[in-house]
Order: structure tokens, then C-alpha cells, then sequence
């Protein structure tokens, strides 16, 4: 752990496996609490407003649970992360796949093309009540990719639980990446760089 996180306490607000690996690779220590929001509710015009727009109504969701009354009265801030993501492909939007089908056909669309994660971070300050938010997107370029490695992931529906159906650094299409622009990271859902650089703003 590193020094800078003891004069303050984190919260996660996500369930990401991913993105509590990079949480911890990046040093802190944090405890999880996810938010229970419909994100179907939520739209906006473009990639950027819509991450930032369900960051935000994450954020509000999670603070209507706590006592955050309490944290005022701790000498040291406790910030919590929201996050969210989405995928662009020929200029749509994509969230979670609906069903094995749709993940199988985003899958196919991204073989040999280009997609964008657009993902977004919030970090909000429940002592002082500053929160401060961006977002960031990465380009990934991919080789063509067997219907056979398509299937076998789709079989496994992981592909279902994150934007796109897309998870580049799954042994499976890991291979048939053939560049990232970008960090990888921010494509797992947590910017490393951008989430330390908004951590320190709202201290």
C-alpha cells in the first residue's frame, strides 16, 4: 500500500473483477459497494456524456446508502470511484450484449475492423463533496478472428457482463489484437493515470 492512500479511505463503486485488479496493482486499499441503477434509463447524445452521466448516477446511488453525515465528521477524506464504459463501433454506442447472439455479432463486427472503448471516471470527495470527473477512450485494432474462437468465447458468456462483448485481454482474442491506442488499462475499465491525476484533484 502506499503512503499516499493512508490520509485517505477509498470505496470502489463497481463489482469489476478488473477493475478492483487495477485498484490493487495501483497500491490502495479500498472496500466495494456497487449501485443498483437502471442504465437503459439513462441517455445521452454522445459516448463521453452517457460514461460520465451513469459514472454520476452511480455515484448518487451509492450515496444515497451511505451515512455520509459520518464522513464529515472523520478526520481523514473518504473518495469514491464510479466508473462506466461503453463501446463504439462505426460511430454506435454499445453497452452489454442482450443475449449470446448479440455478442456473437459484435464479436464478428470487430474481427479484422476497429472498435473504441469510451470509459469514464468519477471520484467524489464525501467529506468536502467535490467531485470531479473525465473520460477516456482508447482505439483497438484487430486481425481477422475465427468463427471458432468467436464461438468457444460466446460459449463462455463472459462476453455478456461487459460493454461491447469485448475483453482484449482474454487468452482467446488477446492473439488478434493488432494494436491498441491507448492503455489497456482504460480498455479493462480503469484508466490507472487518469484515476490517480482525479484522486489527487478532489483532495
Amino acid at each position: 500500500m502506499e503512503a499516499g492512500n493512508s490520509s485517505y479511505k477509498i470505496i470502489l463503486g463497481s463489482s469489476s473483477v478488473a477493475r478492483r485488479n487495477i485498484l490493487s496493482e495501483m497500491g490502495h486499499q479500498f472496500t466495494i459497494m456497487t449501485a443498483d441503477i437502471d442504465e437503459k434509463s439513462i441517455r445521452k447524445e454522445t459516448p463521453e456524456d452517457l460514461v460520465l452521466a451513469l459514472a454520476e448516477a452511480k455515484a448518487e446511488a451509492i450515496l444515497q446508502k451511505l451515512p455520509v453525515g459520518d464522513y464529515l465528521k472523520h478526520a481523514e477524506p473518504t473518495l469514491l470511484i464510479t466508473c462506466d464504459q461503453v463501446v463504439v463501433y462505426e460511430g454506435v454506442i454499445r453497452e452489454k450484449p442482450s443475449s449470446k447472439q448479440e455478442a456473437r455479432q459484435f464479436l464478428k463486427d470487430y474481427s479484422g475492423r476497429k472498435a473504441a472503448t469510451v470509459g469514464s471516471v468519477l471520484v467524489t470527495n464525501l467529506k468536502t463533496g467535490l467531485r470531479k470527473g473525465e473520460s477516456d477512450r482508447v482505439e483497438i485494432y484487430f486481425n481477422e478472428m475465427p468463427d471458432e474462437i468467436i464461438e468457444k468465447l460466446v460459449d463462455e458468456g463472459i462476453t455478456l457482463n461487459v460493454a461491447g462483448g469485448l475483453i482484449i485481454e482474454h487468452p482467446l482474442i488477446f492473439p488478434y489484437v493488432r494494436e491498441v491506442v491507448g492503455t489497456t488499462d482504460s480498455v479493462m475499465g480503469l484508466p490507472k493515470d487518469l484515476t490517480e491525476k482525479l484522486l489527487k484533484e478532489v483532495l
